[in-house]
């Protein structure tokens, strides 16, 4: 019997846990906390058994590091974000405490599978995309460094969809993943805030002439808490992400009910608990805009009260906020509690007005995640008025002082007054989430070295100008606790064998691969672990898609949600360039290719919908031609999400991350790709730029234009014909899609794709098809030479310890946050 758990290095803060005590809280849990005896429990009993007793393990260690952060009185982080795309977390929790070969062996002695019970546990439904997964990895890496930190979100019941394909089109399903409950989860019902909507404003006239507000809501619904421990590397320290869910103040109106109006009875229900239903709920019509609304109001107002709650019971003094609290808002969503926190100030603990915005100003932080206008959230101003009139007034009057201010100076003339105003009165009055957020933060931060220069010079651009210094840089990280060690278990195993086990503690030690990457022993231990995954990666592909397809072959691999900006629409042309190239030189010696595609479009998005229409299409024909003899495959792998992310990533040889330049703000799947051994090819757009700095120009592959030949060359307009007369490859594909070859039942059907690429051009795929049609040849030379393609894969995972969240995480606590750090490593 095994009598410690096998932990990755010794030297961890906590004795192991032994084989049998595991054994034993597992049999234990699953008779007392499942209520099943071993011989009749199912698989997913099993897992709901392992995960309390693993849940055990985290919730010492969670009380301690509560208890350490109010003995020391240390700065809290509460990071908001409406989305946190937390994956399945039983490997996660087991890989962080350092007992998942315990618990494997455990259950061997139970007559179980662990890795069976991995796959009967559901992706946490909290997230769609970046956004949501950066928001995981922060929380991860927050608990590792020991700052005392509190994610807060919603506790969505169905998550944005689960997707499934038929006929080649997407379609959206309720997410299910409470189904069965959340064995993480620990409901708080005694933690519940009110929150207000509509009703009146009503000013009151003190004794000594001061006015005072006070917000009367119509309605009021109630946020309620459930908390989920993350666990950091080692289990040194345990934080919170706190979820919240709506719950109506009265379940029924029985008066209604006993009249017969059973359904009516639970309208006011309905409605309330609509707010955490699911994410992004369509807003193409004013009832799903005001959806949206609610949902962001819901948790910011919710996570406002209860830090301040937590502030006030440790802290008498309302103004040591700023010293005590850091919040970060993650992108625009929670922008809202800018004005939120000033009407808790003002309204509730009668602070003035001058003080109270200095307290805001001096806890709000902000990161802006987009250079998209449209993606800078505005809402209509009658809206507001109606839904949160106390919060109108308060803009108002935020705005009215910052361009007061500015006039005073001497800084602003009437054009750019409205370029800097938070009223935004062209095309009907909409208030830009986006200057709130800036306005109210005392720091404002981009998220790669590109973006962030970006932003001064283009959405933020009058508003850096009025107040310079604020806006800084923090390129993104990843944790590659999740995205290194867990997914990629051989892999690890071979740098570790190579350099020693202290990378795991410090991802800089990484480098010391880099004299090994041109070693042939080594490089051959490397490529076996890659061909493992890709083993693994191609049987997921014949159960989903039903797909046979080569290990062997160079795997192609773009996983992203589904956007126009993201250009998967290059990728598919390049796709059917090299299909027809493939059907017309059939005794060329082409190499074996498999193109692999996942993401979701968003619901109301009907041309990214059409896109992945157009790449199964493409699928159905390429997979189906005998002229190919299998050398060239196309998958669409469905229902995108972190756990299929994990089998993915690490069995990729090439990384498309392809956008238009200037159009990504950072990714952070390109970091994952390039940590696992895969080659980029990519635009100079987002942290593509820093990641070729890192891994050296031979070791990445660039085309296209750049930010700024982007930008002029859409000045010079958008119009396609002129370089489509140039370029006779492009020609011909677009002339086949718009054909019909692809979809013969329905020439038509792409119309609306190919006249879009020939006449408005906006995210020049056909401006740099030529290059990326080239580029993607010298992949497959460097692919040819299996030694170079093995040296530079090798680089790459070498190079990315830079991109660890860890250090990210350690630029913000320095650089704006002002926390403590203990670092994972002497």
């Amino acid at each position: 019997m095994i009598e410690q758990s096998q932990t990755l290095t010794s030297g961890s803060p906590r004795a192991a846990v032994s084989v049998e005590t595991i054994r034993e809280a597992i049999v234990h849990k699953l008779k007392y906390a499942v209520g099943k005896n071993p011989v009749a429990a199912s698989t997913h009993d099993w897992f709901l058994a392992t995960a309390f007793a693993v849940r055990d393990l985290i919730v010492e260690r969670w009380m301690d590091s509560t208890t350490e952060t109010y003995a020391h009185d240390v700065k809290r982080v509460y990071y908001l974000s409406l989305e946190f795309l937390i994956g399945r977390l039983l490997f996660d929790a087991m890989g962080n405490l350092e007992v998942t070969e315990a618990v494997r062996a455990a259950l061997a002695e139970l007559g179980i599978d662990l890795d069976l019970l991995k796959e009967v546990e559901p992706d946490a439904a909290l997230g769609n995309g970046g956004l949501g997964r950066l928001a995981a990895c922060f929380m991860e890496s927050m608990a590792t460094l020991s700052i005392a930190a509190y994610g807060y979100g919603i506790r969505y019941d169905h998550g944005l969809f689960r997707q499934r394909i038929k006929d080649g089109w997407q379609l959206e399903y309720p997410e299910d993943w409470l189904t069965w409950g959340n064995p993480w989860e620990f409901p708080r019902q005694e933690v519940a805030y009110p929150i207000g909507f509509g009703g009146r404003v009503e000013a009151m006239t003190d004794r000594d002439g001061t006015i005072r507000h006070e917000w009367r809501p119509a309605e009021t619904v109630l946020a309620v808490a459930y908390d989920t421990p993350i666990v950091g590397w080692r289990g040194v320290h345990v934080n919170t992400l706190r979820l919240w869910s709506a719950k109506a103040q009265d379940p029924m109106r029985l008066d209604a009910f006993n009249r017969g109006d059973h359904v009516g009875a639970a309208a006011a229900r309905v409605k309330a608990e609509a707010i955490s239903k699911v994410l992004y709920p369509s807003d193409a019509t004013p009832a799903g805009q005001e959806l949206r609304l609610r949902q962001e109001f819901f948790f910011a107002s919710a996570s406002l009260q209860d830090l301040m709650r937590r502030h006030l019971n440790q802290h008498a003094d309302i103004t040591t906020l700023p010293e005590k609290v850091a919040i970060q808002l993650n992108d625009t969503h929670p922008a809202i509690a800018v004005a939120e926190m000033m009407r808790i100030l003002v309204d509730i603990h009668e602070v003035d007005w001058e003080t109270a915005w200095k307290l805001t100003r001096g806890t709000f932080s902000y990161t802006n995640h987009t250079l998209l206008p449209e993606a800078l959230e505005t809402w209509p101003v009658p809206l507001m008025e109606r839904l949160l009139p106390r919060h109108m007034q308060i803009i108002y009057m935020i705005n009215a002082l910052h361009l007061d201010a500015l006039k005073k100076r001497g800084e602003m003339d009437g054009g750019l007054q409205s370029a800097l105003s938070i009223i935004d009165e062209q095309g009907g009055r909409r208030i830009r989430m986006g200057h709130l957020a800036y306005l109210g933060s005392h720091k404002v931060n981009g998220v790669s070295a590109l973006h962030s220069d970006l932003m001064k010079v283009t959405v933020f651009r009058d508003l850096n100008a009025a107040y310079p210094n604020r806006i800084v840089n923090k390129t993104n990280g990843i944790t590659f606790r999740r995205w290194l060690y867990q997914s990629n278990p051989g892999l690890t195993s071979v740098i570790r064998e190579a350099i020693g086990p202290a990378f795991l503690d410090d991802a800089s030690r990484l480098t010391d691969l880099a004299p090994l990457a041109g070693d042939a022993a080594f490089q051959e231990k490397f490529a076996a672990a890659k061909l493992a995954n890709k083993e693994r990666l191609a049987r997921v592909i014949l159960d989903r898609c039903e797909v046979k397809v080569d290990p062997h072959a160079l795997f192609d691999v773009q996983i992203k949600r589904i956007h126009e900006y993201k250009r998967q629409l290059l990728n598919i042309l390049e796709t059917i360039a090299v299909y027809d190239a493939m059907r017309a030189q059939p005794t060329r010696d082409w190499i074996p290719r498999v193109k692999v595609f996942a993401g979701k479009a968003a619901a109301s998005y009907a041309q990214a919908k059409l896109i992945i229409k157009l790449a199964n299409d493409v699928a159905k024909v390429v997979n189906t031609d005998p002229t190919l003899r299998g050398l060239l495959k196309v998958v669409f792998l469905p229902n995108y999400n972190v756990s299929l992310a994990e089998r993915i990533i690490p069995a990729a040889d090439l990384s498309e991350q392809i956008s238009t330049a200037g159009m990504e703000a950072s990714g952070t799947g390109n970091m994952k790709f390039g940590l696992n051994g895969a080659l980029t090819i990519g635009t100079l757009d987002g942290a593509n730029v820093e990641m070729k700095e890192c891994v050296g120009d031979d070791n990445i592959f660039i085309f296209g234009l750049t930010a700024e030949e982007v930008e002029a060359r859409r000045a010079q307009g958008i119009d396609a014909r002129e370089t489509l007369a140039k370029s006779p490859i492009l020609a011909e594909v677009l002339e086949s899609i718009g054909s019909g070859v692809f979809s013969p039942g329905e020439p038509d059907r792409y119309k609306p794709l190919v006249d879009a690429l020939t006449y408005h051009d906006y995210f020049m795929v056909t401006a740099d098809f030529e290059s990326y049609y080239a580029t993607q040849r010298a992949v497959f030379r460097k692919w040819r030479d299996k030694a170079a393609w093995r040296r530079s894969a090798a680089l790459n995972t070498a190079h990315m310890g830079w991109f660890s969240s860890d250090r990210t995480i350690s630029e913000y606590a320095e650089d704006i946050w002002n926390v403590p750090v203990r670092p994972t490593h002497g």
